[in-house]
């Protein structure tokens, strides 16, 4: 308000900062006593005054700032300034820290008396491994092209892998302890299972043995073991040799979360290549269960002729049998999952405790065309090769080389060289006896129905080896080293939590490869008053700005502000 002859003046001003100096502006002349009532029609000219400033302050909270930025059409830009950075790695960011991963760096730095910073080269694997993923010589280049920029040398890389593998446990152990702080952690129930990775090389050495590839490759390769809780986050990881049975995995495994995750009572779900007895044994004891799946093919005849009799089906929540040769196919039973249970009498000689075992066999229409479906194709697999003359020497048990019928022919009782080639009905018809049956062994006396429901989330572990085969890209792998071999897959495991927590965060709206590409490409380019977005603002990005409580998609972005976009993504 100015006080001028004429009476009362009343003006809006904004207190402003030019040069390092505080100054002001006014925004808006408001008029005398009598402008305001005779224009805005009010009999009190203050009480106008307040509210015309109450609402300039509500539109300059909402307003937005006008930047203008000088280019030069005809100047070049420096030489080697990189202007355009990644944004994708803050929401990554913001998990590492809610993982206490910094603090897990700290102490390890004092354990070992490093110079380096192992919080900075730890992040950017991890970062690198789900944005960018490739070799660790192109580590450093890709932390360079983060909005951040990298406080390590590259050689300094090696050196950290060897510390983090000598801190395998610790970490695993402390991730597991502050992850329970970020989401509720269900290990009432864990899934085990296993895969292998393979190498491009072809000599044995260390733990890269040759062994049974699940790919089918022919190099030395090293084992994965991984354990997940029931909502499908990662627990612990192990790494052994390529030609160790797998079966032998598990024990070491539940010992490590005995001593270093305090948990000691829990159901373990595994599939049929795990399923020893000396596995199954060790969980009927001290307070742990077991449901494994269980090969209807391998069973006595006695257990095998009763899986198979269509007679004494049950479905949940019915009391009546069902003969399933009766059920026809339609829109209601399509989905309909079938039962039976049958208790297995034993004894364990070395705990001296019973081992009685729930031999759990569910049966559905549903599975029994995705078996049919898959067999189709491969008998019309077959089929091409007879006709096309190709190899057709049987690999696994699972190809489709098994439905081919080899036949010598002979010439004036002499075998000739020529062989003939067909469909081999009757290994297809003894296939067909076990469409749409699948078993398990538990020893659990939950409902069976139940007991189906919880090994058939056994298909999450499944997806984690799929997201670190494909989308990570953890093979091949090209180190040598043992203790960098596994801190390479302990970097994996890290960047596999960190995912999955992500994708909870996120109530799993989105697939993989959508998130992930959607993360990567959130570029930001430099314009030297700010950033400006480079990327689409889409569904994706805008869930991901809403769970992270920040934004990197306005118009421009002041470098002041990026910098406090930046420290909250480490609170």
């Amino acid at each position: 308000m100015r006080i001028t002859k004429s009476g009362k003046i009343y003006y809006i001003i904004r207190s402003i900062k030019r040069d390092g100096k505080r100054s002001s502006e006014v925004v808006e002349r408001l008029g005398t006593d009598e402008e305001i009532m005779a224009l805005h029609n009010c009999t009190d000219p203050r009480a106008w005054v307040d509210q015309r400033l109450k609402e300039l302050n509500e539109e300059e909270k909402k307003s937005i700032t006008k930047v203008l930025v000088p280019f030069e059409s005809k100047t070049l830009i420096p030489m080697g300034e990189k202007k355009s950075f990644n944004v994708g790695y803050l929401f990554l960011q913001q998990i590492y820290y809610d993982l206490y991963l910094p603090n897990i760096c700290e102490q390890i730095s004092k354990r070992h008396g490093f110079q380096y910073d192992l919080n900075s080269i730890l992040s950017r694997l991890i970062y690198g491994r789900i944005l960018f993923p490739s070799s660790k010589l192109s580590c450093y280049e890709q932390a360079g092209s983060l909005l951040e920029k990298p406080e390590f040398e590259a050689h300094q890389i090696y050196r950290a892998l060897s510390v983090i593998a000598d801190e395998s446990d610790y970490i695993q152990s402390k991730l597991y302890e502050y992850s329970k702080k970020v989401l509720k952690r269900q290990t009432g129930i864990l899934y085990y299972d296993c895969t292998n990775f393979f190498f491009e090389i072809e000599e044995e050495s260390g733990m890269k043995k040759y062994g049974k590839s699940k790919e089918h490759r022919p190099n030395p390769i090293v084992q994965m073991g991984l354990f997940m809780d029931k909502t499908g986050i990662p627990l612990a990881f192990c790494i052994n040799e390529g030609n160790k049975n797998e079966q032998t995995s598990l024990i070491p495994m539940e010992k490590q979360l005995f001593k270093d995750f305090a948990l000691s009572k829990f159901v373990v779900c595994t599939d049929a290549g795990l399923s020893s007895e000396t596995n199954r044994m060790f969980n009927n004891f001290g307070g742990r269960c077991f449901i494994t799946t269980q090969s209807i093919k391998k069973l006595n005849k006695e257990l095998k002729d009763w899986c198979l009799d269509p007679t004494g089906w049950r479905l949940k929540g019915s009391k009546e049998k069902f003969d399933i040769r009766e059920i026809e196919e339609n829109e209601d039973t399509l989905n309909l999952i079938f039962y039976k249970e049958k208790w297995v009498e034993g004894y364990d000689d070395e705990r001296g405790v019973e081992f009685n075992q729930n031999l759990v066999v569910t049966y559905s229409i549903k599975y029994r065309n995705y078996l049919r479906k898959i067999r189709k194709n491969q008998i019309d697999h077959a089929i091409r090769a007879i006709n096309n003359s190709d190899k057709i020497e049987k690999r696994n048990q699972n190809d489709y080389r098994r439905f081919i019928k080899k036949t010598a022919f002979t010439n004036d009782g002499e075998i000739a060289e020529k062989k003939s080639y067909d469909i081999d009905d009757d290994v297809i018809s003894e296939e067909e006896k076990y469409d749409g049956f699948y078993a398990v062994y538990t020893n659990l006396e939950d409902d069976a129905s139940e007991i189906a429901r919880i090994n058939h989330d056994r298909w999450e572990i499944e997806e984690s080896f799929r997201i670190m085969k494909t989308e990570f890209k953890a093979r091949p792998v090209y180190l040598q080293r043992d203790d960098r071999i596994k801190a390479h897959f302990l970097t994996c495991f890290i960047s596999l939590l960190i995912y999955r927590i992500l994708e909870k965060k996120l109530d799993d709206k989105y697939t993989c490869e959508t998130l992930i590409n959607t993360l990567s490409s959130m570029n930001m380019v430099d314009i030297h008053e700010g950033y400006i977005p480079a990327y689409t603002r889409c569904e994706v990005t805008d869930a991901l700005h809403a769970n992270a409580g920040f934004r990197t998609d306005y118009e421009i972005i002041r470098k002041r502000e990026m910098r406090g976009v930046c420290r909250r993504s480490k609170e």
